[in-house]
């Protein structure tokens, strides 16, 4: 499955990039295929693993403030795996074959 979430504190007049930091910390540390935009976070992996991370990440947040905004989207594809680059793969050779 893939996951993009973003996670961030609410109620602080502070920066949120430390506690952004925060948690993409805990993401890359997991070992799971990832990837970090300037609006979300993308993960991949299975059910189980990537919403533990996606829990450790949030608590995370949930230290800089005690409110916690979580948005979340999911793509789950069974039996599938390489996805985070395989989706934009395709994207790119259509767009290439376009050109041609």
């Amino acid at each position: 499955m893939l996951v993009a979430f973003s996670v961030s504190p609410l109620g602080t007049s502070e920066s949120v990039a430390d506690a952004v930091a925060a948690a993409v910390r805990i993401v890359r540390e997991s070992g799971l295929p990832n990837r970090t935009d300037s609006m979300f976070t993308t993960i991949e992996g299975e059910w189980d693993e990537v919403m533990e991370v996606v829990k450790r990440a949030t608590e995370a947040v949930g230290a800089y403030s005690g409110r916690v905004s979580l948005v979340l989207k999911a793509d789950i594809r069974p039996g599938h795996t390489g996805e985070m680059e395989g989706k934009v793969q395709r994207v790119e050779q259509r767009l290439a074959a376009d050109q041609g």
